[in-house]
């Protein structure tokens, strides 16, 4: 029995407890639409990634050409030609697959220029989600664009106007 009202005892100060918290959400994806050196920036990224992925398609379309000229003179080379155009292509494929994995890779220059443009702006706005959450007393922000999926959310709770107001955009996204 000590042990029944000791649980309830527990259970009733973490719901007291919990319900004391107040919590807040923004909505990520429409803050940084809302500020135009995010969508410059992400223009920028667009534009080029673009470029970049019209380069690789011309070394690809080049490649394509090369072995198709292959295929179709292959019978008529020798056995010294023949190795030297495949290992032309295979060389031209390997330059093509590595200008790829440099533009596009991991830690490739997208990443790096993406890091350059677009870290800065989303580090504010984070500053600014810290600041504001501290100022209304919030004891937790939830972005509604992560992971964490929220089933309800109720108006009176969205901080993103807040954000944008503290960076100093209006509703338009215009300073």
């Amino acid at each position: 029995m000590k042990k029944i009202i000791g649980t309830l005892l527990v259970l009733f100060t973490c719901v007291n407890m919990a319900s004391a918290q107040k919590f807040g959400y923004v909505d990520t994806d429409y803050i940084l639409n809302s500020i135009p050196e995010y969508k410059a920036a992400k223009s920028e990224l667009d534009r080029i990634s673009g470029d970049w992925q019209k380069e690789i398609e011309a070394k690809y379309a080049e490649i394509d050409k090369l072995y198709k000229a292959y295929q179709a003179e292959s019978i008529l080379l020798t056995d010294d030609l023949k190795k030297k155009r495949e290992n032309e292509i295979v060389n031209k494929e390997k330059e093509a697959k590595d200008l790829q994995k440099q533009r596009f890779g991991v830690d490739g220059e997208l990443f790096r220029k993406r890091m350059e443009l677009v870290k800065p702006i989303q580090d504010k706005v984070y500053n600014a989600v810290k600041t504001v959450a501290e100022k209304a007393g919030l004891a937790i922000i939830f972005d509604k664009n992560s992971d964490i999926t929220m089933l309800y959310a109720s108006p009176k709770y969205d901080k993103s106007e807040d954000i944008l107001t503290y960076l100093g955009y209006n509703n338009k996204g215009k300073k």
